[in-house]
């Protein structure tokens, strides 16, 4: 059966709120989606909860006329500002020897118990990246496995408790309950890796429109995770004090003679801040320095959060770039001499069923990677915000079939059998008519039947998976032989 889900990136210049079926199959179909200008939120942070739910409000209604649908719960991004990650380790027994979802769960929560969070900070993902089953290293899934002792390895995810607080309260000012909340780059790395990317490992950098954010995947998890409060508006601050005009032209040179490969001879007429009647000519290689001097600036400081991490030698597949100002012409050939060489591509969101074009946009992969994550493609094995253990098995269910029980319950029906025995002062054999056919010619003399097993009372004595249920006596030679042992 299908589930309609929302999903809500609220971001530092729009906020985009997506309606999506999700079918058996996981399958995703967008059904409604709205966009509204982000007021309320500077750099990532919530600084007006009012204004922002406005903005939540005016996107969702949007997406809610266009889907028909009238969701009131939503998964939500939350951002990288203030975001921090630190690494984790437990160590667990495993008393049954078989490693199930449970014994997962609690050699996370044992990372998670000895990991050092400060009171003001609030986990918001446990991510396991390396498992340990007694002395094998490396096991990419232990789910199953026999073992006696299990060690993981966690990268902890965690946000300070007042910007946490002031989203909730702002989503809740929409109408809206908090199904997850998901951190932002981590959202938009799910809607731009590839298969091969996940398994040689790689750097998403989601350059939006007043933060960058970075994260290391290596593995089956996120390793390492950064923030940069620059994005493409500080380029058009830049241009507009550079060039002496206001912001909206600002921007749109920007977006029409932004260039980082070339620098043009050519020149164009401005209007001047404050007396728009009044021109001034502007060399567009002014243009070109003051976006490159910004740009490069940017990825500088990323490459260097890069060597920070020490995991730049397992980021085998490159540099992926996605958000809005990976739209400006030249920046992936800027970022590839900036990274020595390391293989740059630009990321655009996976495309979903029935997606709008407007979604297909770079712009938007972190709602594309909301819907992903509720569709199920976290991390194999995850705690989210509300602690929930998030994976794709099906755990086997236990009760009186299990063998171990059915050897238990055979064991104490053995002895009630012989404890009636002693009490009565006999020692009659449990044999009895099974009512198989007897070899011709011969007739072999048949037992009768204990009083204690006439009228059927030998079914009461047996596991009720053992129960005859008709006259097949191959069902009553079990039966038999389950007396015995």
């Amino acid at each position: 059966m299908s589930k309609t889900v929302l999903a809500i990136d609220i971001g530092s210049t729009k906020i985009a709120a997506v309606i999506a079926e999700i079918g058996e199959d996981n399958s995703i179909t967008v059904t409604g989606h709205g966009v509204a200008k982000s007021q309320g939120v500077k750099k990532g942070v919530i600084t007006n909860i009012e204004l922002a739910a406005k903005s939540i409000k005016k996107a969702l209604g949007d997406a809610r006329r266009i889907a028909g649908n009238n969701i009131s719960v939503a998964t939500v991004s939350i951002s990288n500002a203030y975001a921090r990650s630190i690494n984790s380790t437990g160590v667990v027994n495993i008393p049954h020897k078989d490693i199930s979802i449970k014994e997962i769960k609690r050699a996370m929560d044992t990372a998670l118990y000895n990991a050092n969070i400060p009171n003001e900070f609030e986990v918001i993902h446990v991510l396991p990246y390396k498992f340990k089953v007694d002395e094998q290293d490396f096991i990419e899934d232990p789910y199953g496995m026999n073992a006696s002792r299990m060690e993981v390895d966690v990268n902890i995810i965690m946000t300070q408790k007042s910007a946490l607080s002031n989203l909730k309260k702002a989503v809740r000012s929409a109408g809206l309950e908090i199904e997850g909340i998901v951190l932002n780059s981590y959202a938009s790395a799910l809607a731009v890796m590839g298969e091969d990317e996940r398994e040689l490992g790689v750097c998403v950098i989601d350059m939006g429109g007043q933060t960058s954010n970075l994260i290391v995947h290596v593995g089956n998890s996120i390793r390492y995770n950064d923030f940069l409060a620059v994005g493409s508006n500080h380029i058009t601050n830049d241009l507009s004090m550079a060039l002496h005009t206001p912001l909206s032209i600002a921007e749109s040179v920007k977006i029409r003679h932004g260039n980082l490969l070339e620098s043009s001879n050519e020149s164009v007429e401005l209007p001047i801040i404050g007396d728009e009647e009044k021109r001034n000519t502007i060399s567009l290689e002014i243009v070109h320095n003051v976006i490159l001097a910004r740009v490069e600036e940017a990825l500088i400081i990323l490459s260097k959060s890069l060597d920070k991490s020490a995991l730049r030698e397992q980021v085998g597949a490159g540099i992926v770039l996605t958000g809005g100002l990976t739209k400006l012409k030249g920046i992936r050939e800027l970022a590839q001499a900036i990274f020595h060489g390391m293989p740059v591509r630009i990321g655009l969101p996976r495309e979903l069923g029935g997606m709008y074009d407007e979604l297909k946009d770079p712009a938007f992969s972190t709602v594309v990677g909301l819907l992903l994550y509720q569709a199920g493609e976290h991390t194999p094995y995850e705690i989210d915000y509300s602690k929930r253990l998030l994976h794709h098995k099906e755990e086997y269910r236990h009760d009186v079939t299990d063998i171990g029980d059915l050897r238990a319950e055979s064991d104490r029906r053995s002895e009630e059998t012989a404890t009636h025995h002693s009490s009565s002062g006999k020692e009659e054999s449990p044999e009895f008519d099974l009512g198989l056919p007897e070899p011709s010619g011969k007739q072999k003399s048949r037992k009768k039947k204990p009083k204690f097993l006439e009228n059927n009372e030998e079914d009461n004595l047996l596991p009720s998976t053992f129960k005859k249920s008709d006259g097949n006596p191959f069902k009553k030679i079990v039966n038999w032989a389950k007396q015995l042992f």
